[in-house]
């Protein structure tokens, strides 16, 4: 039986970036745990995956592995391997043709990120088209809802896909289930 040598964990962050992007805070935390984990007594130094881990000498204690993987961090994005503007525009890619802004605007948040304002303008200016096609992929083939609960269902569909509210009423009054701006429940209450 050969016995692997343990990846680095440069060669494991290069292998994720390969699969698709991530930010900085992402990968960051992706290596710490498994900084953390190859550590472990429990463990042999097997990544979650079953892969062995190497980690430099004398990194055990966390504080080294942390700056050991911020210098990772920091060649990665030197070296253009690691960029948080390409992780944005992968995850709007990605997320624009099911998703509202809200949504997509919060999880990017969640990594410490924003969309710059061109990218905020353009998924403002096509979130009816999007919010339509996503409520006719969903309801287009059945029969108009004619139940205050049924418009309620669909309302909150689209606001749980992130969509704003006075576009959810616009893809609703194009169907013929709202009539009046002023009509109808609010989705999230």
């Amino acid at each position: 039986m050969v016995k692997r040598q343990p990846a680095s964990l440069k060669v494991r962050a290069l292998q994720w970036l390969a699969q698709r992007e991530h930010s900085r805070s992402e990968l960051r935390e992706r290596l710490l745990r498994l900084a953390v984990r190859a550590h472990e007594p429990d463990d042999a130094g097997d990544a979650p995956d079953g892969q062995p881990v190497a980690i430099a000498a004398g990194s055990a204690d966390p504080r080294t592995a942390e700056r050991e993987i911020d210098t990772l961090l920091d060649w990665l994005a030197e070296h253009r391997y690691l960029s948080d503007a390409r992780f944005v525009e992968s995850r709007l890619n990605a997320r624009r043709a099911r998703f509202g802004h809200l949504r997509i605007e919060r999880e990017i948040s969640r990594h410490g990120l924003a969309p710059d304002a061109e990218q905020l303008r353009e998924l403002r200016a096509t979130e009816y088209e999007r919010a339509l096609a996503v409520w006719r992929r969903k309801f287009g083939s059945a029969a108009p809802a004619t139940e205050a609960s049924a418009r309620l269902r669909q309302m909150r569909f689209l606001a749980g896909r992130g969509f704003a509210q006075d576009v959810i009423r616009r893809v609703l009054r194009q169907s013929g289930l709202v009539d009046d701006l002023a009509e109808g429940p609010d989705p999230a209450g």
